[in-house]
């Protein structure tokens, strides 16, 4: 099988194409940049990407950018549409509608533009990576304290097992919308805060700010997170112990 990797060297991408491989496929990756089992192209302006597209029968698409999702997303259906009709793949976040983020937004508009195409497709929603939130403390607590959203919760999932899904996904047919895929835990993020200070030996205090606006009420109801859905293995103490 012929399997297109959007983003395949970025922090999904990297992770989804170790899997593959460990499945017994041969990935190809789309990369802006020229590498070792690569395909050059270059999402934002087309360059490349009619011959990257070439001959796939799935591309899974986990490039993303904090703006022009909805953009790269049309340019690569309407190649791939152009080069036949692979089965496309394409990876997003939960709670999109309710949590009124631009980039969000853009998530939410790139769905509606691989629902409304002419491939046959797949949607995989996931709640955020453990990476995010530990990105997210590392920042927080160079002020000297841990501030963090008050009353907010999290279900942070491991990259792993959004990849295991995906590649699950690629190998099947062509589904819709699947379930979503969340982290094993839905936490207070004061909590996990707390779990990363004691991971990394770093003396905090963890502050709980309440953020006015639409943004921090749609994080403060939970709309990003999926406990129906707790299907993800790794949490986020066993993330960190790894890392």
């Amino acid at each position: 099988m012929d399997i297109l990797v959007t983003g395949g060297t970025g922090t999904l991408g990297r992770a989804l194409v170790e899997r593959l491989r460990h499945d017994g496929q041969a990935p190809r990756v789309l990369s802006r940049s020229a590498g070792e089992g690569r395909d050059v192209g270059d999402l934002r302006s087309g360059a490349g990407i009619d011959d990257a597209v070439r001959g796939a029968d799935v591309i899974v698409h986990c490039a993303t950018a904090p703006r022009g999702d909805a953009d790269t997303t049309r340019t690569l259906v309407d190649a791939a549409a152009r080069a036949g009709r692979p089965h496309l793949l394409y990876v997003s976040i939960v709670g999109i509608e309710g949590v009124p983020l631009p980039y969000y937004r853009g998530k939410l508009a790139a769905e509606r533009v691989v629902a409304g195409g002419p491939l046959p497709w797949t949607i995989l929603r996931a709640t955020q990576f453990h990476d995010l939130l530990a990105t997210m403390f590392a920042a927080g607590s160079r002020t000297g304290v841990l501030p963090v959203p008050a009353g907010t919760p999290f279900q942070p999932v491991d990259v792993t097992d959004v990849a295991a899904r995906l590649a699950e996904l690629a190998v099947g047919p062509a589904a819709a919308r699947v379930a979503d895929l969340g982290g094993p835990q839905v936490r207070d993020v004061a909590d996990l805060g707390r779990a990363w200070l004691a991971a990394t030996g770093r003396r905090r205090r963890v502050v709980g700010l309440r953020l006015p606006g639409k943004i921090a009420r749609g994080f403060r109801s939970g709309a990003h997170t999926a406990p129906e859905h707790a299907d993800g293995t790794v949490t986020f103490e066993q993330y960190l112990a790894r890392s």
